[in-house]
């Protein structure tokens, strides 16, 4: 874990003394020269959802980002699954407004920015202003220094042409995050690293010593002091783009614990490592694009994989390990005025690896996305085919998205029994979209 993070911030540091050495060797009175191509573009959309899901779902930002299905929920008598709800909503709070910038030159470096919000975070009674991107970039020629909040590099800003506002999650990788970002191209082929921080999207934990109860949180990512830390080769050449890389990332999900006799600060940690594959050909009407990752605790990603106590020591601290999953999504698409699009997603667990800490009588601590809820996840896929017409600054879609998640019965490594109790029970969502750029 160590070893990778060091190797990204040595190309940082390779990667950003360049930078230094081509200023420094510039007069200092033509340091920054002020450009008459300097402009402010000002962007953005308003987007009106009208969604009818068939079951009850974890969804977030208010429903418009449906993620899976919920197990059964049966009543007292086993007559009725209380979960088999349907609902209907029309919301327009993802819509959008952005400014790019276009600074002036920097010793020979182009200079940009950019700053983008939405509607789409939620206080106390009703939707509030919500940061999605704000970030500054250097580029010259292959290069190109990315610092601020943006796409994480496992997500990128490359997106399935769905209509939904999930944008494939939880089988696509989703998630904005403050970093630092280099990228360097030498013809076809280049390197990008990253070191990046939590705030937005997080990982889930324990919320204290003795609470087994699952919630997310900033700090167990910032108290483990290591960055997260992100490392990929990649290969583009004319509609070509593909990727192989790995991302490597330590939290602490507790700096305290009771030994039974008194609270004692303790050092846990958790280390995770999510190799990924993407590639993607596009040109004219046509999309084409697949990524899979061996998930490791992606939880920070708005994956539905966790971490779980592996043993608990004299000292009142815990042992983990991470939970482990195979997800990948193809997208294909065709068209232009009139698109079609399909998508198609599938996630499995598999576990630890090693046995989990039992609590008592199958009682074991797992810490995930949606919490206990989908602790009994054994698999989960989707497919949604779309249209949308595009006509000037107006887009209409319409989209039927069909997920389907099996549950069962927990395994002490994590992972589901096979042919225990396994049932499966499906969402069929409608999502209907009117679109207004500008």
């Amino acid at each position: 874990m160590k070893k990778t993070i060091i190797i990204c911030v040595s190309i940082f540091f390779n990667f950003q003394f360049s930078i230094f050495n081509s200023v420094s060797a510039q007069d200092t009175t033509q340091a920054v020269k002020q450009s008459s191509n300097q402009a402010i573009k000002v962007y953005g959309f308003v987007r009106n959802y009208l969604t009818f899901d068939s079951r009850k779902t974890y969804t977030v930002v208010g429903g418009e980002y449906n993620m899976i299905p919920f197990d059964e929920k049966w009543n007292e008598d086993h007559s009725e699954d209380l979960n088999d709800v349907a609902s209907m909503q029309l919301q327009a709070l993802t819509s959008r407004f952005g400014v790019d910038i276009k600074g002036p030159m920097l010793c020979g470096w182009n200079t940009s920015g950019k700053l983008e919000g939405d509607f789409g975070g939620f206080g106390t009674n009703n939707t509030v202003l919500r940061l999605r991107l704000a970030y500054l970039k250097l580029s010259k020629g292959g290069s190109e220094l990315v610092i601020g909040q943006d796409w994480h590099p496992l997500s990128g800003n490359i997106m399935p042409d769905v209509l939904g506002m999930a944008s494939g999650a939880p089988f696509r990788p989703h998630s904005r995050t403050p970093q630092i970002r280099g990228t360097r191209y030498w013809g076809a082929f280049g390197y990008t690293a990253a070191l990046l921080w939590q705030l937005q999207y997080m990982n889930n934990g324990p919320k204290a010593a003795n609470d087994p109860t699952s919630t997310n949180s900033i700090d167990f990512a910032n108290n483990a002091l290591w960055p997260e830390a992100f490392l990929g080769l990649n290969f583009k050449q004319g509609p070509w783009y593909a990727q192989v890389g790995v991302d490597a990332q330590m939290i602490r999900p507790r700096t305290h614990a009771f030994d039974g006799t008194v609270t004692k600060k303790v050092d846990e940690t958790v280390s995770s490592f999510t190799p990924t594959l993407y590639a993607q050909y596009v040109e004219g009407p046509w999309s084409v694009k697949f990524r899979t990752l061996l998930a490791q605790n992606t939880s920070h990603l708005n994956q539905l994989v966790g971490y779980g106590v592996t043993a608990v020591n004299a000292d009142g601290s815990w042992d983990y390990a991470p939970l482990r999953a195979t997800i990948s999504y193809l997208n294909i698409a065709y068209g232009k005025k009139v698109r079609y699009n399909l998508f198609i997603g599938y996630m499995k667990n598999l576990g630890a690896g090693e046995d989990l800490y039992d609590f008592g009588t199958n009682n074991y601590r797992i810490y995930m996305k949606g919490g206990e809820n989908f602790t009994h996840l054994n698999s989960v896929y989707r497919i949604a085919p779309s249209v949308s017409y595009n006509v000037k600054a107006f887009s209409f879609g319409l989209e039927y998205e069909w997920t389907a998640a099996t549950y069962g019965d927990l395994a002490s490594d994590g992972s589901i029994l096979d042919n225990a109790n396994l049932h499966q029970v499906s969402n069929h969502r409608l999502c209907a979209l009117v679109k207004y750029n500008f």
